[in-house]
């Protein structure tokens, strides 16, 4: 196995968290990403850019997205960027009452998107959602644009979407897309397997280190499963795509359960292998994965496994994500993989 490790960001005064990533179609590798003072201290955040020209070997600088949020009533948390159909660009951003994320039916989910890839950006644009994590907007059938978030409903995490079927100018209602009562169903990665067939990959946020959970849905995101187990262990913040070849991709944190936060809970970046006739299977046993170890946090204060990745047109995956290691604090890196890393031809 050859996984290759670049540094995207490092800065030793802050807390650089959280990234995505997506390939502009003049061929540069765009990185968005969160500073902080601390995954647990919000007084100061802002979203970040950097850029490469090189698949990922070297980045630019980081510059702003948003402004700093010291002193203002609000923080931004977790920002994801995608590329539309017509070549534009959009980052979704949860922007959080400061008081936090026990006012997440408070929170708005932002737009901001660049018509000239990634090298300038809107004003944002506010969506009717409330939530935080949203996931990435991911473009439908027919054009359907989906956002997704998660909120408290009654005692537990429910992941909600909103849909637009005019890119935004309009939106439906809340439509509840994972709700059980004895699990907390958040940061949700939606897939379009085509034909109307979505699927949605989920966090458990008990702490026990329950599997990756996941939903169905087959008329284009209006109605979904119950909820089924996948076979990606203690699966959180996961970030699902297509491959080329057709099979998907699924890359998250492995929380293992048991005692502790940071340091303890979070070490571990994992990556898995599976397919179509998998993600769409409404059932907790025979869907299949091959899973790999992308990097491990070897920090006594380790946080790692939000990440977002990409795959160039010859084949070749860059993996974005954040991890403590042998950072001051936090730092943004990236992973240069094969499709042979996984499985040989």
């Amino acid at each position: 196995m050859t996984i290759r490790k670049w540094t995207i960001s490092r800065d030793p005064a802050l807390y650089e968290a959280w990234p995505d990533a997506a390939l502009t179609d003049d061929g540069r590798l765009l990185c968005v990403f969160s500073e902080c003072t601390h995954h647990g201290n919000r007084d100061y955040t802002r979203v970040m850019l950097a850029e490469s020209s090189d698949r990922g070997r070297t980045w630019s600088p980081k510059r702003p997205l948003t402004e700093g949020t010291r002193g203002l009533p609000y923080y931004y948390n977790c920002a994801r960027l995608a590329k539309l159909p017509d070549g534009r660009l959009v980052v979704t951003l949860d922007r959080v009452p400061a008081a936090g994320e026990l006012l997440d039916d408070r929170a708005v989910v932002l737009l901001f998107f660049s018509e000239d890839h990634g090298r300038s950006w809107s004003a944002p644009v506010e969506t009717p959602l409330r939530g935080i994590v949203p996931d990435k907007l991911m473009v439908a059938d027919r054009g359907r644009w989906i956002v997704a978030a998660h909120r408290k409903m009654g005692d537990t995490l429910t992941e909600i979407l909103r849909y637009s079927d005019d890119e935004g100018r309009s939106w439906s209602d809340d439509v509840t897309v994972a709700h059980d009562p004895h699990l907390h169903l958040c940061e949700g990665s939606l897939l379009n397997l085509g034909g109307g067939d979505l699927v949605m990959f989920l966090r458990e946020n008990s702490g026990l280190g329950l599997p990756c959970k996941k939903v169905v849905s087959h008329d284009n995101g209006e109605h979904w499963s119950r909820v089924f187990d996948f076979p990606i262990p203690g699966c959180h913040r996961p970030t699902a795509g297509l491959l080329r070849d057709g099979r998907v991709l699924v890359t998250c944190r492995m929380h293992h359960g048991g005692a502790g936060w940071l340091g303890w809970w979070t070490q571990n970046l994992l990556a898995a292998l599976t397919d179509r006739e998998s993600c769409l299977l409404e059932a907790d046993r025979g869907a299949k994965t091959r899973i790999m170890p992308v990097d491990y946090d070897r920090s006594p204060q380790a946080d790692t496994g939000y990440s977002g990745w990409i795959q160039f047109p010859e084949g070749g995956l860059y993996i974005v994500n954040y991890i403590v290691d042998d950072a001051a604090k936090a730092q943004i890196r990236g992973y240069s993989l094969e499709l042979s890393d996984f499985l040989l031809s």
